[in-house]
């Protein structure tokens, strides 16, 4: 008996839920219908045939016309690529072009009919209803982010307006995609970070340059005035030019020596005070180290402005070069040595009397010990033997540096004069070479001497000064007992010889004076006799073969000391 309750029961609920199956089945199917014919009534209005559409609402069917619509409207919402959706005053979605369905991913008529909120992004809930609630009044525009069909979220420009029909109001919603627009905007931004991360650095980079051009530039102008200061102070006058040899400074020393302003001598009116007999050399002297670089020095005469007298000045300039080596700028001093140019002479004045009366004396000894060697020659006791030859060889010393100072007299006096002659260098240097394989019977002397060449000179000078060079290689080299002679053509016009050594070396102080009189080369661990007069001497010899002399050395090193002559026509 239950039991058959029991199938009574669920056979009256099986038919109830059946009519209720089938009334839903037959609602569905009447919304659908409903779809089909909205569908059809927005292409009549897309096509401008109708101006109405009719509804089913909650009081039946009711009919809407649309006010402002008109044909060119609707052409334009069919084929505009934007989405546009037109919804009634509950939401309700009674439109949307292919353009939104597109853009959300879900098919054109499961879109109609749908509540629009179901799009939104429930961030922008909020901002989507305040939009809303104010386009019934007037149109409006806003950003809203929907979420598709995929769940992605898809940020919009949604345009608001409100539409009359004859019932009542509905909303139009066009919709442009800002995915593009967004992500450009993103990159624009974070190009726009890098900018001004960028710009910040910049003016970052541009502010710490600006204090450190501020911090050079101060510490430039107290450079200068330092400068200026000393070179303005110093006792001697001091000068600097460019390059190409135009001063551009002279220190107020000048100045006051001179009578002449700076602006006047920076130009060429420092040729007004040169005595004109020392020009001519020193406008030479002066070019030839412009075009060669080296240190220039050179004694000449100026006239102060106190007493429109000439007195003696050494002129001296070193170049300032680059890493490259490129002469940046000349220093160059004047310093006022009439005074010890004026001892100088009184004291080569007496070197010279002094000589000739040496030099009387040393023939008559000389002589008397020839007499001596020569009468007791068959008689000679040892020790008197080993006396007489040390005699002899002190005397001939003393006769040498006698004969040094007389050629140093005449050089200074300007009576150093000889002949020349054709003659052969290579010649030249086998005759020095053989005399001293004889002297230093262990010396190893290299020759490299590439082809023969004449020149006009004279024989025992050029022998002298090769001689010299040899001798300082020897005397200058305790721990080598190698040298190389040899000779070269330079240019094809100047046949270059060189005595080359393997010792000491020189400090670039002392290249700079090496060929100065009476400078002798000091070191403490080897002493060398000799008043410093050979390559002050070996120098006027090569000069006046209108030749120069040099030398190319390092410290600990060696040297090679050269003389250049020209070759002949």
């Amino acid at each position: 008996m239950n039991e058959q309750l029991r199938y009574e029961e669920l056979n009256k609920r099986y038919q109830q839920l059946s009519a209720e199956y089938r009334a839903a089945l037959d609602d569905l199917n009447q919304t659908r219908h409903q779809l089909t014919e909205s569908n059809e009534v927005i292409e009549a209005i897309r096509t401008g045939q109708v101006d109405a559409i009719l509804l089913e609402g909650h009081n039946g069917q009711q009919v809407f016309t649309l006010k402002n619509a008109d044909q060119t409207y609707r052409k334009f919402i069919d084929k505009m690529t934007e989405g546009a959706v037109t919804m009634d005053k509950t939401g309700i979605i009674l439109y949307c072009n292919s353009s939104f369905a597109s853009l959300m991913n879900i098919p054109l008529e499961k879109i109609m009919g749908t509540p629009f909120s179901r799009f939104l992004a429930p961030a922008d809930k909020d901002i989507y209803e305040k939009l809303l609630e104010t386009a019934w009044d007037k149109e409006v525009k806003g950003e809203v982010a929907l979420l598709n069909a995929n769940g992605v979220t898809v940020p919009f420009s949604m345009s608001f307006t409100a539409l009359h029909l004859d019932e009542g109001l509905c909303m139009g919603i066009i919709f442009s995609d800002l995915s593009v627009h967004k992500r450009y905007q993103q990159l624009l931004t974070e190009q726009n970070q890098h900018l001004a991360a960028a710009k910040h650095m910049v003016e970052k980079l541009n502010h710490d340059l600006e204090d450190t051009v501020k911090e050079r530039t101060r510490e430039l102008f107290l450079s200068r005035e330092h400068f200026k200061f000393l070179g303005d102070n110093i006792p001697v006058i001091a000068w600097t030019a460019f390059p190409d040899g135009q001063v551009n400074y002279y220190n107020k020393r000048w100045e006051q020596l001179t009578g002449l302003e700076s602006d006047i001598s920076r130009k060429s009116g420092w040729k007004q005070v040169v005595h004109p007999d020392d020009l001519t050399t020193f406008m030479n002297v002066w070019q030839s180290c412009l075009e060669t670089g080296q240190p220039f020095g050179l004694e000449l005469r100026l006239r102060n402005a106190s007493d429109d007298q000439y007195r003696w000045y050494l002129n001296r300039a070193l170049p300032y070069k680059n890493r490259d080596g490129v002469i940046q700028l000349w220093f160059g001093t004047c310093t006022d040595i009439d005074d010890q140019k004026t001892a100088l002479e009184k004291k080569d004045e007496f070197i010279g009397i002094a000589s000739h009366e040496l030099k009387t004396p040393l023939t008559s000894l000389k002589g008397y010990l020839h007499l001596i060697e020569s009468y007791t020659k068959n008689e000679q006791h040892p020790t008197l033997k080993k006396f007489i030859v040390r005699a002899n060889e002190n005397l001939g010393k003393l006769q040498h540096l006698v004969e040094d100072l007389l050629n140093v007299s005449k050089i200074n006096a300007g009576k150093f004069n000889f002949e020349v002659s054709k003659m052969s260098v290579s010649r030249l240097i086998h005759q020095c070479s053989e005399n001293l394989e004889l002297v230093y019977p262990e010396l190893d002397i290299e020759k490299k001497i590439e082809g023969d060449c004449f020149i006009n000179g004279n024989i025992p000078q050029l022998e002298q000064v090769l001689i010299n060079l040899i001798n300082n290689a020897v005397k200058y080299s305790p721990g080598s007992n190698k040298i190389v002679i040899g000779a070269s053509v330079v240019a094809g016009k100047m046949v270059r010889v060189y005595v080359k050594d393997f010792g000491l070396g020189l400090s670039e102080d002392q290249k700079n004076l090496i060929f100065e009189r009476f400078y002798r080369v000091e070191n403490l661990k080897h002493f060398t006799s000799g008043l410093g007069m050979g390559l002050y001497i070996s120098t006027n010899i090569i000069n006046k073969h209108h030749g120069h002399m040099g030398v190319d050395s390092k410290l600990n090193e060696g040297s090679t000391f050269w003389f250049e002559i020209p070759v002949c026509e």
